[in-house]
């Protein structure tokens, strides 16, 4: 069985092919700028690379021209489309209607689409890409994973904010949460790492990336997460300003005389590492300012530091306990520094790193020393392959 996973951005789209029978991906590739004269197409078969410089419109165009490498005469990967058994989409916001994956029909799509007041840029592009594949694609399974999803098993008083009820029942106001389908695939194998997964086994999961969030996680099953009604809230991120006293927005639109829409931009896009840094919103490009000396570059890493390990050893009180902690995506992957940083607040927890296991990058390895009281993985996030597992279980009828 060949899944075709999308990741369809207001400009871009993401793929890859996966063979379910090895569970790797065969093609995968990148489509930029779609709508713009500069539009291209990045595909990649193993380790060989093409770049397609090509006008694509819309969505539709450019998923038309990744269909076409699929079957192309020089390295193509199948030898005709009908071998694509299914999509899987990556649909980032359900509401509160999606408790796990969908095969998508015309009811999935009314309330894909009433979800997107929550989301506008990430759903309106999820539509684009769905309906965009339906017609290029007829007959072809499609199957919706939400973002959110995962985080649906959290209890009320988790995700219920502190103002006026009504706001949540005329509009859905609440703690909903993202990055779902990376927590559940780190969280699943870190269990697997620890002997199977138990109905009180406790692991905090840390997607730290451009976007970040933290996620406590239970049995299995997701207690609580940073990530608010959208992917602002929580911790800093690369230019997004994670929790800030409400009041502060009032406070910057009176004084520097801003509309709603600018000061949406500055917290979405001026704030985060990049606002306190003033260098980059790259982790790289901060360390190495931090490294020559830049004050403000330092102080950036250290407040990040210090929210992640904040929300870690909170969600020690979520869940009476931590077992372990797993960090993820491309800084946490890959930032021997910023975990070290983290762990150094948490020592008071019993948290000990194994210094030359920390320096590795971007492998699924324990970095905790043998005397730790809390296990540490770093585990490469996989979402495509949880989303190319569910369409699978759906289509076949397994979920």
């Amino acid at each position: 069985m060949k899944v075709l996973v999308l990741n369809a951005g207001s400009s871009s789209l993401k793929y890859q092919l996966i063979d379910m029978d090895t569970e790797k991906a065969i093609a995968k590739g990148n489509f930029e700028r779609i709508g713009q004269e500069s539009s291209f197409l990045t595909h990649k078969v193993g380790s060989d690379k093409h770049v397609i410089n090509h006008f694509a419109k819309n969505h539709e165009e450019a998923i038309k021209l990744v269909l076409e490498q699929f079957t192309h005469p020089e390295y193509g990967v199948i030898s005709d489309l009908k071998e694509i058994d299914a999509v899987g989409h990556r649909t980032v916001h359900g509401g509160e209607q999606f408790t796990k994956s969908v095969i998508i029909n015309d009811d999935v799509m009314a309330e894909i689409r009433k979800a997107t007041v929550l989301a506008p840029l990430h759903n309106k592009a999820s539509i684009l890409g769905i309906e965009a594949c339906q017609r290029l694609m007829p007959g072809v399974p499609m199957i919706g994973v939400f973002d959110t999803a995962f985080h649906q098993t959290m209890q009320k008083n988790r995700y219920i904010y502190p103002i006026p009820y009504e706001y949540y029942e005329k509009y859905g106001i609440r703690k909903y949460g993202f990055h779902g389908t990376s927590h559940r695939y780190v969280s699943a194998r870190a269990a697997e790492l620890m002997g199977g997964v138990t109905p009180d086994m406790k692991i905090v999961t840390c997607h730290l990336g451009q976007g970040a969030s933290i996620a406590a996680i239970k049995g299995g099953k997701s207690l609580d997460t940073s990530m608010g009604l959208t992917p602002l809230a929580g911790i800093p991120m690369g230019t997004r300003s994670g929790d800030v006293d409400p009041a502060i927005v009032k406070y910057i639109m009176e004084r520097e005389n801003v509309s709603i829409e600018e000061i949406d931009t500055i917290l979405n896009k001026k704030s985060g590492l990049l606002g306190i840094s003033g260098v980059s919103p790259d982790c790289r490009d901060i360390e190495e300012a931090a490294a020559s000396g830049n004050e403000r570059a330092k102080l950036a890493l250290d407040i990040f530091n210090y929210t992640v390990a904040e929300h870690v050893a909170k969600y020690a009180v979520t869940m009476q306990g931590i077992d372990a902690i797993v960090f993820t995506a491309g800084i946490g992957e890959n930032a021997g520094t910023t975990r070290q940083g983290v762990c150094d607040y948490l020592k008071f927890m019993g948290v000990k790193l194994d210094e030359e296991k920390n320096k590795i990058r971007g492998e699924e390895i324990e970095i905790s020393a043998p005397d730790s009281k809390i296990r540490v993985f770093v585990i490469p996030t996989n979402e495509e392959l949880v989303i190319a597992r569910d369409t699978k279980d759906l289509v076949q009828g397994k979920m």
